[in-house]
């Protein structure tokens, strides 16, 4: 984002290119980010156009920042793609802002429960273990199998840990696999409660990409291999790969669209009437935002229900803990009454 606004900001000055780069070289004090600047103006002195020395950086600069530059040096409007660039790119850090803000929460009381109940397993439920042998034959199953894994998790915790990090990270290779993430990927589309909230993600960052590409004359295949590669999603790269395919062909981009189960049928029409007027661009860029705007207000309800339904299971888990100790102390009271 500092490279993009500053470049943008001294190009509109009337600066050249490769004095802009030169300018912000000196600015910059990143070193990664001097190293990419000499490298650039390297292959720009060689002769190299700025879309190809970008693109030989893939890293730092994904296949949309590439095309759009390079659609913005035809045009030869360049300080206007870099600024609507640097606009893109806020728009996906305030989404990735609104994610980690609905789930920030949920997942912090997660892990106090977690953290709470290995804490009471570990050194308060011992202390009651002695009381209970007296009356094991009539101890509830809850309390029978809370001290089963409090002795497991006193005497074997190096088994425990070991086996749950060897878990974990079985799982992540899993999911980093193309079966796994597939997998995954189809979850995310079809799990009622969640697939909303990402089917509304990736469409917003693919009409974001699309509309932006479109509208400063990008063509239609070019854009859609551009969207692609930002949504993130198997399932979604494969539709939007038949779609590619089909403008390939011959088809209209609308075509591909309407086969879809999982679009919307409002996104649909919008497409048809985009793709017939010959404005599928601003058709793309409003749809962008309506869906923004529903991917916000979803995540505010997420976030709204999840806080008192995470502090609902706190409290069944406490509660199950107390009675498995306190039923038992009053099997003892009677007892010895």
């Amino acid at each position: 984002m500092f490279f993009t606004e500053q470049l943008a900001l001294l190009l509109e000055t009337g600066s050249n290119l490769h004095a802009s780069l030169r300018a912000l070289k000196n600015e910059a004090q990143n070193p990664a980010l001097n190293a990419i600047v000499d490298a650039l103006l390297v292959d720009i002195s060689e002769g190299r156009s700025f879309s190809e020395a970008l693109s030989r950086h893939p890293r730092f600069f994904s296949h949309v920042y590439v095309n759009l530059v390079a659609a913005g040096e035809r045009g030869g409007f360049l300080d206007e793609i870099l600024a609507q660039l640097l606009r893109l790119e806020e728009k996906q850090a305030q989404t990735r802002s609104m994610l980690v803000s609905a789930f920030s929460y949920p997942a912090f009381l997660i892990v106090f429960s977690v953290a709470v109940i290995i804490f009471v397993l570990v050194y308060v439920f011992p202390k009651f273990a002695a009381l209970f042998i007296a009356i094991k034959d009539q101890l509830p199953w809850t309390t029978l199998a809370l001290m089963a894994t409090s002795d497991m998790l006193r005497n074997y915790w190096w088994a425990c840990l070991g086996g749950t990090g060897a878990l974990l990270i079985a799982f992540r290779q899993w999911l980093l696999s193309d079966s796994g993430g597939t997998v995954l990927d189809r979850l995310k589309l079809s799990l009622p409660g969640v697939r909303a909230i990402f089917l509304l993600l990736y469409l917003t960052r693919f009409m974001r990409v699309m509309g932006l590409s479109l509208n400063n004359g990008v063509t239609v295949v070019d854009a859609l291999q551009a969207a692609t590669a930002v949504v993130g999603n198997r399932v979604f790269d494969s539709f939007l790969d038949s779609v590619r395919m089909k403008v390939r062909q011959g088809s209209t981009f609308s075509s591909g669209f309407n086969q879809a189960e999982f679009i919307p049928p409002l996104v649909k029409q919008m497409v048809s009437t985009g793709d017939e007027s010959g404005k599928l661009g601003l058709v793309m860029e409003r749809l962008a935002d309506y869906y923004e705007r529903e991917l916000e207000n979803h995540l505010s309800r997420l976030a709204r229900l999840a806080e008192p339904a995470m502090l609902l299971v706190m409290g069944v888990v406490v509660g199950l803990i107390v009675s498995s100790l306190i039923l038992p102390i009053f099997k003892l009271s009677r007892a010895v009454g």
